[in-house]
């Protein structure tokens, strides 16, 4: 038995290392980014090392890659969706134009639409004005975080120690969790080791798993809408891939935003609003098909709506810091949510020993196949049967 001056001192630990995490969650951001990656790279890293190849040798070609992979997000990918995104706007006087020609007479023709009430103008300049705020707000955070010295220095001296901490991190990330497991106390080693064995099965299906899905139909949407000649074709690509963890929602904002985006883009509308169809029915077969069963499997994951609470949560008690935390949390309470039903489904509480036997001998019947037939014995004076 687990005597109770034990327990406190468990929980006083706990609560000793959450109020560390709290005041020092500025600090700690770094390291939980970079953690976040030496996680993303390790299991590539002793993939490496199961084809003979040492593990710094293997650990030096995951962190290449990696940084050749956010080289090319910094320097192409994310200045081109800023490009994307500012212009917006501009095409907003377009799309209104559309509407008054082609939209609105058809709507009134067809439906007996009484349009002047919703007043279109008045939604169209509604909707520049605000694009235009969030264009003008970019520019002054960005700008604050460019101006403020100390904010400077922060972010350089993270870019600089983040590759330094993620390189030590892959390297050590076997022996550190061994280390981390020596310090468990005993009797609750073999519980608390089984708990982290499934949280991360958890978490690795939903960040190396349907992370990986989310990635791969963002580069699809992007790749495709572009190819085909449509504004904002990355931008819309992209938003549409990154919110896909949650289902339906990638295709329902994709195809929302590509169909503003036939109309503005020039040429026959009706061609541009089939290729923009073609090009998410394309993607969510290939998820469908391929991506999804290869990458997810059968694992059970993270539900959306506990991915999206935990984020904000996060967000709202830790800040940036928070963030980084929520998903594996989130994992850890997960896996100990099913616990907690397994044990209550066995509890006296629950009543799982006072079934009537009825119900268990007719389950037996149920589940039993049927008796085969006895033997006949032969006949005195026959030859028994070859």
């Amino acid at each position: 038995m687990i005597d109770d001056r034990r327990v406190w001192s468990w929980l006083l630990i706990a609560a000793a290392i959450g109020g560390v995490l709290y005041f020092l969650a500025p600090v700690l951001t770094p390291f939980a980014l970079s953690a976040l990656f030496a996680y993303l790279g390790n299991p590539l890293v002793e993939r490496l090392q199961s084809r003979r190849i040492s593990r710094t040798t293997a650990v030096v070609i995951v962190f290449l890659l990696m940084t050749l992979a956010v080289a090319l997000l910094l320097a192409i990918i994310i200045p081109a969706l800023i490009d994307q995104a500012r212009s917006v706007p501009g095409y907003i006087d377009s799309l209104h134009s559309w509407f008054d020609r082609v939209a609105a007479p058809w709507l009134q023709a067809e439906f007996r639409l009484d349009l002047g009430a919703l007043d279109p103008g008045r939604m169209f300049a509604s909707l520049r004005a605000h694009l235009d705020d969030i264009g003008r707000i970019l520019p002054k955070v960005l700008g604050g975080l460019t101006t403020s010295g100390a904010a400077v220095m922060g972010w350089v001296a993270n870019l600089l120690l983040m590759p330094l901490i993620t390189f030590y991190l892959m390297r050590d990330w076997k022996r550190m969790v061994e280390r981390l497991r020596e310090l468990v106390p005993r009797p609750l080693e073999p519980t608390v080791t089984r708990l982290v064995r499934e949280s991360d099965a958890v978490l690795g299906s939903f960040l190396r798993g349907q992370m990986s899905v989310v990635l791969a139909l963002a580069a699809m949407y992007a790749t495709g809408l572009s190819l085909a000649g449509l504004k904002f074709g990355m931008l819309i690509g992209i938003v549409a891939g990154l919110v896909s963890f949650v289902p339906y929602l990638g295709p329902v904002v994709g195809i929302g935003g590509g169909l503003v985006s036939a109309i503005v883009s020039g040429g026959d509308i009706w061609i541009n609003v089939g290729l923009v169809l073609a090009v998410f029915m394309v993607g969510q077969l290939i998820e469908s098909f391929i991506l999804t069963p290869k990458l997810v499997g059968e694992s059970i994951g993270l539900h959306p709506v506990a991915v999206i609470f935990a984020v904000l949560a996060g967000g709202q008690l830790f800040g940036f810091f928070g963030v980084l935390l929520a998903l594996p949390v989130a994992a850890v309470v997960l896996v100990l949510l099913r616990h907690t039903h397994e044990r209550y489904l066995d509890s006296e509480i629950y009543g799982a020993e006072a079934q009537p036997p009825a119900t268990a001998a007719t389950s037996d019947a149920a589940t039993t196949p049927a008796a085969a037939p006895a033997p006949v014995a032969p006949a005195p004076g026959t030859d028994p049967a070859p």
